[in-house]
């Protein structure tokens, strides 16, 4: 068995000031980490990764808090498998929430629509718009370490969205064109 390699990271943190500690957990779960229980978790073996704890390490202690940084494999091919699939379950609920943004953008095009609204302003909030679904979509990709069930929906789901864009930008310089 080939098994895959984790950085573990057990830590210990004073209960106050929360702010501190919950701005550890973000940082942690932005990083992709997964929590086997409060105050443990792992992330795929990677020199970023390591790197990133061990400034991590820093800010703990920093925090009055404790933590040990250990490499790890599964024990057997069932404990990879279960962890394995807590990353993409992880990752799933993020492109799943992505998609429901999708769907909330699409609305928001067909409503504009509906009321004719053509105007560049409009244009330019929904391109804004759009340009943040983008970067979110390429956020998650980037912690999607094993290939999570919803990926190629998520972005289906982006495709649909940009085309519904370009076709809205049609409509609104196919407007403008009129008044003139």
């Amino acid at each position: 068995m080939d098994s895959l390699r984790w950085l573990l990271l057990t830590y210990k943190v004073p209960a106050e000031p929360a702010a501190r500690r919950i701005a550890l957990w973000r940082r942690l779960k932005g990083m992709g980490a997964v929590y086997l229980q409060n105050g443990v978790c792992l992330l795929p073996k990677a020199d970023d990764a390591a790197r990133r704890l061990k400034m991590m390490e820093n800010d703990i202690a920093d925090m009055g808090g404790d933590c040990v940084i250990l490499q790890t494999v599964a024990l057997d091919q069932a404990q990879e498998d279960k962890v394995v699939a807590r990353f993409k379950a992880d990752r799933d609920d993020q492109y799943r929430e992505f998609i429901g943004r999708c769907a909330d953008f699409e609305k928001e095009i067909a409503k504009e629509v509906a009321k004719r609204k053509f105007t560049y302003a409009e244009l330019e909030e929904e391109d804004t718009d759009l340009k943040k679904l983008q970067g979110w979509l390429e956020k998650i990709r980037k912690l999607d370490f094993y290939g999570a069930a919803l990926a190629d929906e998520a972005a289906a789901r982006l495709r649909d969205c940009e085309a519904v864009l370009e076709a809205y930008a049609k409509q609104v310089f196919d407007a403008h064109e009129e008044n003139r």
